[in-house]
């Protein structure tokens, strides 16, 4: 990125009020702190970071760069569309980002109604938020992943199958 494009980039996104879901996850923590580089408004809506796979002793990575006290971080769960929307509602964002979900495919076979309260209908409730209550809202990206996509090229049976009955890939978002 040449200085010209990156002034550019601040200049968009410095003071946008932007409502993220998910920003406590790796992907969303680094979103976040990108956000903050480029001075925007952040309010984050999300379960507490995942302790998953992160090493004894460590922190998650949103509590590593200390993210909570930068942004307006509010705990909560797009399965609950009330407390989303109120969320939505209490910030009136200009940009959604919706990174929430359960995106693991092998839990997702364990807990499927899990998976698409989270990934469908947090998806809903999100975007239902916005059309009623955010009447300064520009823009709204929602996040996917390479899960909900067959990959043609290295496809066997058996992933074939595997991904026909994985909620994950159903869902088509992560």
């Amino acid at each position: 990125m040449s200085n010209t494009d990156f002034d550019s980039a601040s200049s968009f996104w410095q003071g946008r009020r932007v409502f993220v879901t998910g920003h406590t996850g790796f992907k969303g923590s680094w979103l976040t702190a990108w956000l903050l580089q480029m001075q925007a408004q952040v309010r984050g809506f999300a379960l507490p970071p995942a302790m998953e796979g992160v090493p004894e002793g460590r922190q998650s990575f949103f509590d590593e760069l200390g993210l909570a006290a930068q942004i307006d971080h509010v705990p909560g769960d797009v399965r609950d569309q009330e407390a989303l929307r109120q969320a939505v509602k209490g910030f009136d964002p200009e940009i959604v980002i919706h990174m929430a979900a359960q995106p693991l495919v092998r839990y997702s076979y364990a807990a499927p109604v899990e998976t698409y309260a989270t990934n469908v209908m947090g998806t809903v409730h999100l975007l239902e938020a916005c059309r009623t209550a955010a009447p300064s809202l520009r823009s709204v990206v929602v996040v996917s992943s390479d899960k909900c996509y067959e990959n043609r090229e290295q496809i066997s049976q058996l992933r074939h199958f595997a991904m026909d009955l994985s909620p994950v890939w159903r869902c088509g978002l992560q």
